[in-house]
Protein backbone atom coordinates (compact mmCIF):
# COMPACT_ATOMS: atom_id res chain seq x y z
CA UNK A 1 0.00 0.00 0.00
CA UNK A 2 1.35 3.29 -0.98
CA UNK A 3 1.91 5.50 1.76
CA UNK A 4 3.01 9.20 2.21
CA UNK A 5 4.31 10.95 4.91
CA UNK A 6 4.68 15.16 5.24
CA UNK A 7 7.14 16.72 7.77
CA UNK A 8 8.56 20.09 8.34
CA UNK A 9 5.89 22.33 8.81
CA UNK A 10 5.70 24.85 11.55
CA UNK A 11 5.66 28.52 12.05
CA UNK A 12 7.71 31.28 10.61
CA UNK A 13 7.51 35.24 10.00
CA UNK A 14 7.01 36.48 7.08
CA UNK A 15 10.16 37.03 4.85
CA UNK A 16 11.46 33.39 6.36
CA UNK A 17 11.64 29.77 4.79
CA UNK A 18 10.76 26.23 5.65
CA UNK A 19 11.14 23.12 3.69
CA UNK A 20 8.81 20.18 3.30
CA UNK A 21 9.18 16.78 2.95
CA UNK A 22 7.05 13.96 1.52
CA UNK A 23 8.38 10.71 2.36
CA UNK A 24 7.01 8.37 0.11
CA UNK A 25 6.70 4.41 0.28
CA UNK A 26 5.54 1.38 -2.21
CA UNK A 27 5.65 4.27 -5.01
CA UNK A 28 7.67 3.69 -7.79
CA UNK A 29 6.54 3.71 -11.27
CA UNK A 30 8.60 4.99 -13.95
CA UNK A 31 5.80 7.61 -15.15
CA UNK A 32 3.76 9.45 -12.36
CA UNK A 33 2.90 12.98 -11.11
CA UNK A 34 3.29 14.25 -8.09
CA UNK A 35 2.58 17.27 -5.93
CA UNK A 36 2.12 19.61 -3.17
CA UNK A 37 -1.43 20.98 -2.34
CA UNK A 38 -2.45 23.54 0.72
CA UNK A 39 -5.91 24.25 2.14
CA UNK A 40 -6.18 27.33 4.24
CA UNK A 41 -8.91 27.71 6.33
CA UNK A 42 -12.23 28.17 4.77
CA UNK A 43 -10.90 27.50 1.69
CA UNK A 44 -10.74 25.20 -0.70
CA UNK A 45 -7.65 23.03 -1.44
CA UNK A 46 -5.59 24.53 -3.91
CA UNK A 47 -2.40 22.98 -6.46
CA UNK A 48 0.88 24.75 -4.94
CA UNK A 49 3.64 22.98 -7.33
CA UNK A 50 3.56 19.53 -9.21
CA UNK A 51 6.17 17.24 -10.95
CA UNK A 52 5.81 15.14 -13.53
CA UNK A 53 8.22 12.31 -14.50
CA UNK A 54 8.67 10.21 -17.12
CA UNK A 55 12.03 7.29 -16.50
CA UNK A 56 14.91 10.51 -15.95
CA UNK A 57 12.78 13.50 -17.80
CA UNK A 58 10.61 15.34 -15.37
CA UNK A 59 8.47 18.36 -15.87
CA UNK A 60 7.97 20.93 -12.68
CA UNK A 61 4.70 23.36 -12.40
CA UNK A 62 4.33 25.91 -9.65
CA UNK A 63 1.09 28.12 -9.31
CA UNK A 64 1.21 31.81 -10.48
CA UNK A 65 1.15 32.81 -6.83
CA UNK A 66 4.25 30.84 -5.66
CA UNK A 67 6.45 31.36 -8.79
CA UNK A 68 10.22 32.66 -7.72
CA UNK A 69 9.90 31.45 -3.78
CA UNK A 70 8.65 27.90 -4.01
CA UNK A 71 10.70 25.17 -5.78
CA UNK A 72 9.28 21.51 -6.13
CA UNK A 73 12.05 18.77 -6.58
CA UNK A 74 12.23 14.79 -5.96
CA UNK A 75 14.88 13.01 -4.95
CA UNK A 76 14.05 9.23 -6.27
CA UNK A 77 17.15 7.75 -4.01
CA UNK A 78 15.49 8.18 -1.29
CA UNK A 79 12.31 8.41 -2.18
CA UNK A 80 11.20 11.80 -1.09
CA UNK A 81 9.93 14.93 -2.48
CA UNK A 82 10.46 18.44 -1.45
CA UNK A 83 9.18 21.54 -1.36
CA UNK A 84 11.29 24.64 -0.28
CA UNK A 85 9.60 27.71 0.67
CA UNK A 86 11.19 30.71 0.64
CA UNK A 87 10.01 34.52 1.34
CA UNK A 88 6.65 33.37 3.00
CA UNK A 89 3.92 35.26 3.51
CA UNK A 90 1.28 35.30 5.51
CA UNK A 91 -1.08 34.22 3.06
CA UNK A 92 0.68 30.87 2.50
CA UNK A 93 -0.90 29.95 5.84
CA UNK A 94 -2.21 26.18 5.49
CA UNK A 95 -2.23 22.46 5.36
CA UNK A 96 0.14 21.47 3.22
CA UNK A 97 -0.67 17.78 1.41
CA UNK A 98 1.82 15.26 -1.20
CA UNK A 99 0.58 13.58 -3.23
CA UNK A 100 0.79 11.35 -5.56
CA UNK A 101 -0.38 9.69 -9.08
CA UNK A 102 1.16 6.82 -11.34
CA UNK A 103 0.76 6.52 -14.82
CA UNK A 104 0.57 10.50 -15.84
CA UNK A 105 3.88 12.83 -16.22
CA UNK A 106 2.96 15.49 -18.79
CA UNK A 107 -0.01 17.47 -17.46
CA UNK A 108 -0.39 16.77 -13.85
CA UNK A 109 -3.47 18.68 -13.52
CA UNK A 110 -5.54 15.47 -12.86
CA UNK A 111 -6.98 13.65 -9.93
CA UNK A 112 -4.18 12.49 -7.53
CA UNK A 113 -5.21 8.88 -5.82
CA UNK A 114 -2.46 8.72 -2.81
CA UNK A 115 -2.68 11.48 -0.04
CA UNK A 116 -0.24 12.31 3.13
CA UNK A 117 -2.12 13.63 6.40
CA UNK A 118 -0.51 17.31 5.35
CA UNK A 119 1.38 19.47 7.80
CA UNK A 120 0.80 22.90 9.24
CA UNK A 121 2.27 25.53 8.19
CA UNK A 122 2.02 29.13 9.79
CA UNK A 123 3.62 32.81 8.91
CA UNK A 124 3.44 35.41 10.65
CA UNK A 125 3.52 39.19 9.78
Amino acid sequence: QVELAESGGGSVQAGGSLRLSCAVSRFTPQTYCMGWFRQAPGKEREGVATIGALGDVTRTMEEDSVKGRFTISRDTADNTLYLQMDSLKPEDTAVYYCAAEPSVWYNCDTDFTYWGQGTQVTVSS
